[in-house]
C-alpha cells in the first residue's frame, strides 16, 4: 500500500498564517482545530453564523455560497482557502481562485460534485464503475432500464449524500414503478431557465445534452440555440442510472496530494450502512492485499489524474469476484476517515492543512486496529447521552460536534475505539455507543454489524 510518494516541496505557509474554509459543518471545524494546533488563523464561510466551524475558527463570514462577491471580501487577509463539502456551485469559486489559491481547485469541485461529470471523468481515464447511463426524460429511462437491466439505482446528478436523492428499481419493477421513480427525482429540476433568464422550459421536453461544460456536450434546447441552466446555477438536467452492484462490501480510501504532487494514503475502511448513512467505520477491512492495492493505487491515481492539492475520498464497492469499482469521490475529508484523527499518526484534517499549506505530509502509519461510530441525533431520544459510560469501555475516545439541536439522522459527533484487534475495536465501540444511548440491550450489543443490503451508498460528511 502507498504511504508517503515523496517530491519536490513548494514554498510554504508558515504557521501564524491564515487558512479559510468553504462551509462551516464539522469537517471545517475539524480542519480549524487541527490548523490551530499548528499555529494557523483559521477563518469560515458559512450560510448561518452559528455553526460548529464558529467554536475553533479565528473569524465566521456569514454568506450565501453563491454570492462570488461575498466570497471574494472573504479573501482578505486569506493566504490559501480550501473547503468541508461539495453541495455549493463552482462557479462562484472561480473569482475566488482569482484572488487566492483555492484548494483544491474549482475545477475539482465541478467535476466531483456532479455524478454525471464525475462518471464521464472515470470512463475517460479508465477507471472501473458500475455501468450506467444518463436520462434525461422518462423515456430515456425506460429504454435505460431496458439495456442495463434490473435491479439498477436511479440518482440525481448533484446534492445526493447519505442515501438521499436515489431510488432503487428492483427485479420486479414494471413501467409503473420507473414512471414513479422518474416522478420523484425529476420533479426537483423540472424547471430550468435559460442562462438570459427569459423563458422556462421542462426537462421533460427535450434537452439533447446536459454534461461538462469543459469539452463534452453543452446542455442545449431541442432547436439548437441557448444553453439551459437550472434556476441555482449548475448545468445539468440529467438523471443517472446504474446497474446495480451485487458487492461483497464499500471500502473508503482517503489520501492526500500535494501541490508538489506528494501521496499520501491511508489504509482503507470498510464500511457499514444503517438507514443509507454511514454507521461504522473500521480498519483493517479484512480483505486480500491484491484487493488492497488495488484500491490505495486506483485512489492515488485519481487525485493525480483530478489533480487535487488536498484530502479526497474514494468509495469503492468490492464485489464478490474481487472486483474494485469506483462509487463515488469526495474531494474533502471525509466521515469513514474520522478514525484517522485518534488511530494514524496523521489524522485526514493535518492532512487537508499540510497539504494546502505547502508542507510535507505526514505518516499515515496506523496505530493500532480501529472502528469509528457515528453518533446521530437518534442518540438522544432518551435525554442527554451518557457518555461516562461510553468512555468507561476500553479504547473508547468522544468527539462531540457542537451541533445544538440533535434530530433524528442529524450527525452529531462519533465515537473511535482502539483494540487488539479490528473485532474488538467494533465490538467496543458498538458497546459504547449502545451504553451513551441508553439502549436497553447495551449488554449484548458489541456483535459486528451487518452490510447495509440497500447498496445506495454516497459520498457523506
Amino acid at each position: 500500500m502507498p504511504a508517503v510518494i515523496p517530491s519536490v516541496m513548494l514554498t510554504a505557509i508558515p504557521s501564524g498564517g491564515t487558512l479559510g474554509v468553504i462551509g462551516g459543518g464539522q469537517l471545517g471545524a475539524l480542519f480549524a482545530m487541527a490548523a490551530k494546533r499548528m499555529g494557523y488563523r483559521v477563518e469560515a464561510f458559512s450560510d448561518v453564523a452559528d455553526c460548529p466551524a464558529a467554536h475553533h475558527c479565528d473569524r465566521v463570514h456569514v454568506g450565501s455560497f453563491d454570492d462570488p462577491d461575498a466570497l471574494t471580501a472573504m479573501a482578505d487577509g486569506l493566504d490559501v482557502v480550501t473547503f468541508e463539502f461539495e453541495n455549493v456551485s463552482a462557479e462562484p469559486l472561480r473569482p475566488l481562485a482569482g484572488v487566492v489559491p483555492v484548494r483544491p481547485a474549482p475545477e475539482v469541485l465541478f467535476t466531483t460534485q456532479n455524478r454525471g461529470r464525475e462518471k464521464a471523468f472515470l470512463v475517460r481515464e479508465g477507471f472501473p464503475c458500475a455501468p450506467h447511463r444518463l436520462v434525461r426524460s422518462r423515456e430515456e429511462l425506460h429504454a435505460a432500464a431496458a439495456a442495463l437491466g434490473l435491479p439498477a439505482v436511479l440518482k440525481t446528478a448533484a446534492f445526493g449524500y447519505d442515501g438521499k436523492g436515489q431510488r432503487k428499481l428492483d427485479a420486479t419493477a414494471g413501467p409503473h414503478e420507473i414512471d414513479a421513480a422518474w416522478n420523484d427525482l425529476a420533479s426537483g429540476f423540472k424547471e430550468c431557465v435559460l442562462e438570459n433568464g427569459v423563458e422556462p422550459c421542462v426537462l421533460e421536453n427535450g434537452f439533447k445534452e446536459c454534461v461538462l461544460e469543459n469539452g463534452v456536450e453543452p446542455c442545449v434546447l431541442e432547436n439548437g440555440v441557448e444553453p439551459c441552466v437550472l434556476e441555482s446555477g449548475f448545468k445539468e438536467c440529467v438523471l443517472i442510472l446504474e446497474r446495480w452492484i451485487d458487492f461483497e462490501c464499500e471500502i473508503s480510501v482517503v489520501a492526500a496530494r500535494g501541490s508538489d504532487g506528494a501521496t499520501a494514503v491511508f489504509a482503507p475502511t470498510r464500511n457499514h450502512h444503517r438507514h443509507h448513512i454511514l454507521d461504522i467505520s473500521s480498519t483493517p477491512a479484512g480483505l486480500p492485499e491484491s484487493v488492497i492495492k488495488k484500491a490505495c493505487d486506483m485512489a492515488a491515481a485519481i487525485l493525480a489524474k483530478l489533480a487535487v492539492v488536498g484530502v479526497a475520498c474514494v468509495e469503492f464497492f468490492v464485489t464478490r469476484d474481487g472486483r474494485v469499482l469506483v462509487n463515488e469521490i469526495a474531494p474533502r475529508p471525509h466521515n469513514s476517515g474520522h478514525l484517522t484523527i485518534h488511530a494514524c499518526e496523521t489524522s485526514q484534517f493535518e492532512q487537508q492543512v499540510r497539504a494546502v499549506c505547502g508542507l510535507p505530509l505526514g505518516s499515515t502509519r496506523q496505530l493500532a486496529p480501529a472502528a469509528m461510530a457515528n453518533l446521530l441525533g437518534d442518540c438522544w431520544v432518551n435525554g442527554e447521552p451518557d457518555w461516562a459510560a461510553a468512555l468507561a469501555v476500553p479504547g473508547v475516545s468522544l468527539v462531540l460536534y457542537g451541533k445544538r439541536e440533535p434530530r433524528p439522522g442529524r450527525k452529531m459527533g462519533h465515537l473511535t475505539a482502539l483494540a487488539e484487534s479490528v473485532e474488538e475495536a467494533i465490538a467496543n465501540v458498538t458497546r459504547a455507543r449502545s451504553l451513551a444511548c441508553r439502549e436497553k440491550d447495551s449488554d449484548a450489543a458489541g456483535a459486528a454489524p451487518s452490510a447495509d443490503a440497500t447498496g445506495l451508498r454516497d459520498a457523506g460528511t
